[in-house]
């Protein structure tokens, strides 16, 4: 049976220019027995913030007879004056993708709604100006960025939830507020495939 070993290296740039490419060539050398390099991923931060789930996996929603487990849609609610963290339970085993939808109190300038991981990893920023009232969502599970059921555009990711306990900076216009509201289901592997 293979064993798989996780590293992680910070990458610091030298000057604070924008980096438009990185080429990663990963090498092994004083080792028997075969290699294998799997799921590369570049992320921003200067801490693991999570992880993407073995494509070869079929994932399952997590129903077993835990008594917290929840067999439909797992969600939470909330409002986010400024800037906040969201602390997400994922009761499932495996990394979830995280439905987020966000309306905001007052207008908002374009770029000031953001999301992210940890310590700021993995962020999506809704590019467009919102006015009050306005329905923003980054979904996941169907790979959508709407504004009021329309497309619209982001910079950056879409949102994910790693097994256990995740946390989510959120940030709006400075002294103005948004609801929050996020859903996922919780997952656990399921048969390779």
């Amino acid at each position: 049976m293979p064993v798989f070993t996780r590293f992680t290296e910070t990458i610091e740039k030298k000057e604070k220019k924008r980096i438009v490419s990185i080429t990663v060539k990963p090498q092994a050398a004083d080792c028997t027995g075969t290699v294998w390099f799997t799921d590369l991923m570049l992320q921003e931060g200067d801490r693991l913030s999570g992880y993407v789930a073995n494509t070869e996996t079929l994932q399952k929603t997590y129903a077993t007879g835990d008594e917290y487990a929840v067999s439909g849609k797992r969600f939470y609610n909330g409002i986010v004056r400024g800037s906040m963290t969201c602390i997400i339970f994922n009761l499932g085993k495996t990394t979830a993708g995280l439905d987020w939808k966000i309306t905001p109190n007052q207008n908002m300038k374009a770029g000031s709604i953001n999301l992210s991981l940890g310590a700021g990893a993995h962020k999506a920023v809704f590019t467009d100006a919102s006015s009050a009232g306005d329905k923003l969502s980054l979904l996941a599970s169907t790979r959508e960025c709407l504004k009021n059921g329309s497309a619209t555009s982001k910079d950056g990711f879409f949102q994910y939830s790693a097994a256990g306990d995740s946390k989510h900076p959120v940030t709006v216009e400075d002294r103005k507020s948004a609801r929050l509201h996020v859903e996922f289901r919780e997952m656990e592997d399921g048969d390779l495939i």
